[in-house]
């Protein structure tokens, strides 16, 4: 079953209280093209069921419900979670951002191992990790995030894992220690345009997360690397193209390009909907520009459909270099 999700009406208080003093805006109704499967509803509700009491057994918290996706009926309907590690409180007050903000709690040690063993319970064959920011610790989070990526491999060692991390910014060395680590996936989001960066991601610098990708491969150029935009939020057509091009500069191989949904009439507006026309054709743009991978249409979103896309990104390389050959 396929119903049309809503979106918050004027009349609903938002989710997060502390982020009330955000001026109102008001809240557009989805197009019909925007459509998402209900949480629980249909035959696989038994599956959403369990799904949901394995991550509360293991007292975790997912970005699926934290974000308020909207492809939570689908993924949990199928076992696929994303897990939101070191807390459900974020230290920025990103926009776009439906999760908590706040001074948040002190890390929890146990945690590694409870994502692991939700990782196996749930039979995952990938799974994507991601974190609020925590400008709070020393570090940024990133001994947090290899200890669960070394949790998740002694439990599931044929699971391939994809994190998607903050920026670190200002954090010396942590980028390295999860580099360490080996995740199969590193995604770190620049979410949008540069020009829009202060009124969207204010905390956030662009080049300072451009840099980051690029990093990554420099230290291994093994690991594959991924972000994402939204579009939608009032940037032009030639912004998201020179988006493009910096990605794959920075030897970016995956690239994500989805909707922005406004959570509450206390976030960052929608300017507009983008048709799926035209997502198609940022997808043949992207596919031109030499990205290995390509997810653009209205509900993608970063680890929608990752387990899929991780085995195509792997095949995609292998094509690439037995033409090199």
């Amino acid at each position: 079953m396929t119903v049309v999700i809503d979106n918050i009406t004027r009349d609903n208080p938002p989710r997060h209280p502390e982020k009330a003093n955000r001026p109102d805006s008001e809240v557009l109704r989805k197009p019909s093209w925007i459509r998402a499967k209900a949480p629980g509803a249909g035959p696989e509700a038994g599956v959403y069921a369990e799904t949901k009491k394995i991550i509360k057994d293991n007292n975790l918290v997912t970005v699926c419900e934290e974000a308020a996706c909207p492809n939570i009926g689908e993924c949990w309907s199928q076992r696929h979670a994303t897990m939101m590690i070191m807390g459900e409180i974020c230290t920025r007050a990103c926009a776009f951002c439906n999760v908590s903000t706040g001074m948040p709690l002190p890390l929890d040690t146990d945690e590694p191992a409870r994502v692991a063993d939700a990782v196996t319970k749930l039979g995952l064959r990938h799974i994507v990790i991601t974190s609020v920011d925590r400008d709070d610790l020393d570090d940024g989070g990133a001994h947090h995030f290899a200890d669960t990526i070394y949790a998740i491999r002694a439990n599931s060692p044929e699971t391939s894992i994809e994190i998607l991390t903050p920026d670190f910014l200002r954090k010396e060395g942590a980028l390295e220690i999860v580099v360490e680590a080996r995740p199969d996936v590193f995604n770190h989001n620049l979410e949008t345009t540069p020009r829009l960066y202060l009124n969207i991601r204010p905390g956030a610098r662009y080049f300072h997360s451009m840099r980051l990708l690029q990093r990554v491969k420099e230290i291994d150029p093994t690991i594959f690397t991924k972000s994402g935009i939204m579009v939608g939020l009032g940037e032009s057509r030639e912004e998201v193209m020179q988006v493009m091009d910096d990605m794959r500069s920075a030897d970016i191989d995956f690239i994500t390009i989805g909707q922005y949904l406004q959570p509450t009439r206390k976030h960052a507006p929608i300017d507009r909907f983008v048709t799926p026309e035209e997502f198609d054709s940022y997808a043949t743009t992207a596919r031109a520009k030499g990205f290995l991978m390509v997810s653009a249409t209205p509900l993608t979103r970063s680890s929608h459909h990752a387990d899929e896309d991780f085995a195509k990104l792997k095949a995609a390389r292998e094509a690439q270099q037995a033409r090199q050959v």
